[in-house]
């Protein structure tokens, strides 16, 4: 990985990082084992290019990022521990997580109560940068895509009118999702939403929730769930004979859906707040760096990691411009770091961006992807449908 040094979640007490040693501890808190590890591999990977990035220019003076990985899990549980060792052990100047909403809601008080700046890359439930004043998230949250998904289902057939809605009711952004998908279809004096079938995420037979819908002769299907149960969703919704436009959330903006539902994905249009395609020079460059660690195209899970570490590095960048960081507490540190990025406009893969004073993240442009499956009906990309300006 370049010049960067990684410190994964074997390190020591006796090589735990200290900003002492010219490096700057960067705790990256992501879900490596679970039924959340697939996100959180693909964030790992945005986080790891985005740190060799950002130390190969050399803003930090004498200083490097050095990441510090917990692995959270997939469980409340495990972020809690996760968070709890970054700051207690590890001493880190930040963390970047955790992978799921749900977790957010049980770790991010405690970075909060410790005084740590945290960057969601992944949680786009309502009320993640309301857990505190050090917590805030480059990850859009679902009222800012769902609408926009919605309006390209509609260009793409206008003749849609029956729409229903599948969503799984034990992850808590699922259940944040669907509320918005289902608000923008009541709003829509053209849709009518005729069933909301609740799934869970361990699920693998969606049968009778299948046939049931289907006896109502819906025109589009909204899905929130995770990849692995979202994608068994679709192919046993086309194996069951739908025919129709479907529709993904967050949950299933992810390349590891397609080995899941394998051709059946074909067609599948998916709300975004990232797209590859996206031609903007800092994407390129991300994607580039991306393509040639790791021989794929990133993901919106790897966009929004990087994106994170991106943030803190050029905060880091910032104030050390005017103030040596090693001569600052670790508390004092933290909280300087804190103010300076909610502070900040960054240009990143997403687009331009910026937070509330909350920590809310301002991001100006959405997109909505259509994947396109490959001949071997194995892989595939998001190709970009449309991008969408929002207005703030």
């Amino acid at each position: 990985m370049g010049a960067i040094a990684l410190a994964l979640s074997s390190c020591t007490v006796a090589d735990t990082p200290t900003i002492s040693d010219d490096t700057l501890p960067l705790g990256v808190a992501f879900a490596q084992t679970g039924n959340a590890a697939l996100y959180g591999q693909e964030s790992l990977q945005g986080a790891q290019v985005a740190a060799v990035f950002f130390n190969d220019q050399g803003n930090l003076g004498s200083y490097r990022l050095r990441l510090v990985l917990q692995d959270t899990g997939s469980d409340e549980a495990g972020a809690v521990n996760a968070f709890q060792t970054l700051i207690n052990r590890d001493r880190v100047v930040g963390i970047v997580g955790p992978t799921l909403s749900q977790q957010a809601f049980s770790a991010d008080p405690i970075a909060e109560q410790a005084g740590v700046p945290v960057v969601a890359a992944s949680n786009t439930a309502r009320g993640i940068p309301q857990l505190g004043a050090f917590i805030s998230r480059v990850s859009a949250g679902v009222e800012a895509v769902a609408p926009t998904a919605i309006a390209a289902a509609l260009a793409i057939d206008p003749k849609i009118r029956r729409v229903a809605v599948f969503f799984a009711q034990d992850d808590a952004f699922s259940r944040s999702e669907t509320e918005i998908f289902q608000q923008a279809i009541r709003e829509n004096p053209a849709l009518e939403l005729i069933t909301v079938q609740q799934t869970q995420t361990t699920d693998t037979n969606f049968q009778a929730q299948i046939n049931a819908t289907l006896s109502l002769n819906p025109d589009l299907i909204v899905i929130s769930g995770l990849a692995a149960d979202g994608g068994n969703l679709i192919r046993q919704l086309r194996e069951l004979g739908y025919q129709g436009l479907i529709l993904g959330g967050n949950g299933v903006n992810t390349v590891n859906v397609f080995p899941v539902c394998r051709r059946f994905c074909n067609g599948v249009l998916v709300a975004q707040a990232y797209n590859p395609e996206n031609p903007a020079p800092m994407n390129v460059k991300f994607r580039d760096a991306f393509e040639a660690q790791y021989r794929q195209m990133p993901s919106q899970f790897s966009a929004q990691a990087f994106t994170a570490v991106q943030v803190f590095a050029e905060s880091l960048a910032t104030l050390s411009q005017t103030r040596d960081l090693g001569q600052l507490s670790l508390a004092e540190l933290r909280q300087a770091l804190n103010d300076q990025l909610l502070g900040g406009t960054y240009d990143t893969p997403l687009g331009e961006l910026r937070f509330t004073p909350e920590g809310e993240v301002l991001q100006r442009y959405f997109y909505v992807g259509q994947i396109e499956m490959s001949d071997d009906g194995q892989t595939g990309k998001f190709r970009l449908v449309k991008q969408v300006e929002r207005q703030q």
